[in-house]
């Protein structure tokens, strides 16, 4: 477990800002040795928690489970386990859970997930599983033991019929026992204040930490920003358009925006920062030292 040995919960409601890292489960082996020197990198900085995703469509659920349970038993790191509905039963999505809880991985972000054809493709459920995320919220309650946390999206997921209908999505799955939510990644801090607002005025306060992803390769970034229905705001195209075709300079700005994203997001009360890091220590810890020079983590 993490050297601070609060909950999880306990840790993103206390004064001090969280700070935490993203994984996703690589597709061979050489990858897995990529993730683990990362892992090595990052263990250092002394993280809140750590996440393992699944892969698209619910695919690499053997690799993520394993990996997370890896980490749970060899690093002194809490995880965080990632679990969709895609494709899969009630049944084995309960296996599942019991297999993180019999590695002693006591955190699970319970997600819908996105469609085997893809974020935008259209929403089917197994005929024996379930439809929300909400209701692998309340699975994951009904079993126990588990702190649970959900995404969130700031600027509206792609299925809400609205932003106010999309923040009341998020209050129902912490009426249903969701404990902690971690955002998709977004680029201007309005949008995540603008969310917890919402969230806010129905009452609810669950902790929202903001998901951070630096802006490294421009059209990877802006591609995945597409796929989760998040724009690329007019003022960053603006400063990264004229140097889009600098691999040096756009890495260098993406630094730079992400990092004062982050002071702006610490400064108007965010409980901490999630660093998506695409398996890649390096940007992460440069963002982190300059935070660190500024007394911010």
């Amino acid at each position: 477990m993490a050297s601070d040995d609060r909950s999880l919960v306990a840790a993103l409601r206390a004064p001090a800002p969280s700070y935490s890292f993203e994984f996703f489960p690589p597709k061979d082996d050489d990858g897995e040795a990529v993730l683990w020197q990362t892992i090595a990198d990052l263990e250092p900085l002394d993280p809140t928690f750590v996440s393992v995703t699944y892969g698209a469509g619910g695919t690499s659920q053997e690799r993520t489970v394993r990996i997370t349970a890896r980490i749970a038993e060899q690093t002194a790191m809490r995880p965080v386990g990632h679990l969709t509905l895609v494709a899969q039963t009630r049944g084995e999505i309960e296996s599942v859970l019991k297999q993180y809880a019999a590695a002693g991985v006591d955190n699970v972000l319970a997600l819908r997930g996105d469609p085997k054809g893809g974020p935008r493709a259209p929403w089917e459920p197994h005929p024996d599983g379930m439809t929300y995320a909400v209701d692998l919220v309340e699975l994951a309650k009904e079993l126990g033991g588990f702190e649970i946390g959900v995404a969130a999206f700031p600027e509206g997921h792609p299925d809400a019929a609205s932003l106010d209908h999309d923040a009341e999505v998020l209050a129902a799955k912490a009426r249903a026992g969701a404990d902690y939510a971690i955002t998709q990644l977004f680029f201007r801090s309005s949008d995540y204040f603008g969310l917890v607002e919402r969230v806010r005025a129905l009452g609810s306060d669950i902790p929202i930490v903001p998901g951070i992803m630096p802006i490294l390769n421009f059209a990877q970034v802006a591609r995945m920003a597409e796929l989760s229905g998040a724009a690329m705001p007019a003022e960053v195209l603006e400063q990264i358009e004229p140097i889009a075709d600098d691999k040096v300079a756009v890495r260098a700005k993406g630094i730079e925006l992400a990092t004062q994203l982050c002071r702006d997001l610490l400064a108007g009360g965010a409980p901490g920062l999630h660093f998506i890091t695409l398996n890649r220590s390096r940007a992460t810890r440069e963002i982190f030292e300059q935070l660190r020079a500024d007394g911010l983590v």
